[in-house]
């Protein structure tokens, strides 16, 4: 692993670079002054230069005005915990976020990282990985640059056997994340896809370690393709692949959809704790892309047909057949008839 950019979100005292973020979007582009600055940070004009330049060098673009002061003209479209914590305001995810250059896998290091005490809410992003994983055992491809890859650590009170819910937390999060910054209207495929125009878009990987009745930690595995472009699909894929770019014809803010990520899966945890899953399914169905539809599943060497009636506490998908009663289903791949 690489060496991590890592800053907190929520908590505690901001670095002085991320408070200067803010006052310079707080301006909305207009000129202020060194002095300013500087009384804002209780820092000198001289340290004000110094954390100018810093972020110059990052990537920003800041206008240096003679006897004037700075202008913020644009921030770099890099996934940096001095980014994406800049102006993030919520009550768990993002307490802390880690983001790496490269890494195996976010899922594998947020285990890591939970195993060594880290706190409930902390994101794990990295421009690339080098052993992406999907369900199934199944490769994500993970192109540096261009989409998301972030895992989140929940420590929820619960039941180990209600963790399965946490997935439909994490799918109608990323779905009211694309419909707000892309302004597209996903669906979402059980057990765990996003699809845009039928093709898949994001895809969800939640993993949990446990004992018989207490969860140590779930990982939400989320992964998303931003602006991705065709020619960078393998062309093995099991099932049509897409991506924000591809759908909207223009490129999206990896930074802006991040953060709306982060602040929507916050709302909808909070609600799902004080809650309970009833509102959170009713979404989930009301995006579902099979409720209601004829659909054959595979597992394994097997598969079975039904009409998708909705989902229950487990997350098991429910198929039903004639006038039995419901089946069912909780794991296999789900094709429309």
């Amino acid at each position: 692993m690489k060496e991590a950019d890592t800053c907190g979100a929520s908590g505690g005292k901001q670095p002085l670079e991320q408070r200067m973020l803010e006052l310079f979007r707080d301006k909305k582009g207009s000129v202020i002054s060194g002095e300013e600055l500087g009384a804002a940070l209780n820092v000198s004009r001289t340290a004000v230069w110094k954390h100018v330049k810093n972020l110059m060098a990052q990537g920003y673009q800041i206008e240096s005005l003679p006897s004037r002061g700075y202008r913020f003209l644009s921030a770099p479209d890099v996934l940096t915990s001095l980014e994406l914590t800049s102006g993030l305001r919520t009550k768990r995810i993002g307490c802390l976020i880690t983001c790496v250059p490269e890494t195996e896998s976010t899922n594998l290091l947020a285990f890591r990282l939970a195993e060594s005490s880290a706190r409930e809410g902390t994101v794990v992003i990295a421009e690339t990985q080098t052993g992406g994983k999907g369900r199934l055992g199944r490769h994500w491809e993970s192109p540096p640059g261009v989409n998301l890859y972030c895992s989140i650590i929940l420590r929820p009170a619960m039941q180990p056997f209600r963790a399965p819910q946490l997935t439909f937390v994490s799918a109608v999060a990323v779905a009211r994340a694309i419909e707000q910054v892309a302004q597209l209207q996903p669906k979402i495929k059980w057990p765990n896809d996003i699809l845009l125009n039928g093709r898949k878009v994001a895809g969800l990987l939640n993993e949990m370690s446990a004992e018989t009745d207490t969860i140590h930690c779930v990982i939400l595995g989320i992964g998303v393709n931003i602006n991705m472009g065709s020619e960078q699909f393998p062309q093995d894929l099991r099932h049509p692949a897409t991506s924000l770019l591809i759908e909207k014809g223009v490129s999206v803010s990896r930074v802006d959809f991040t953060r709306t990520l982060l602040t929507a899966l916050d709302m909808l945890y909070d609600d799902y704790l004080c809650n309970g899953f009833g509102a959170i399914r009713q979404e989930w169905l009301s995006r579902s892309t099979v409720q209601g539809r004829r659909v054959r599943v595979s597992f394994g060497k097997g598969e079975t047909e039904g009409v998708v009636v909705g989902v229950d506490d487990d997350g098991a998908l429910l198929l039903k057949r004639g006038n039995s009663a419901p089946e069912r289903v909780l794991a296999g791949d789900v094709t429309i008839m």
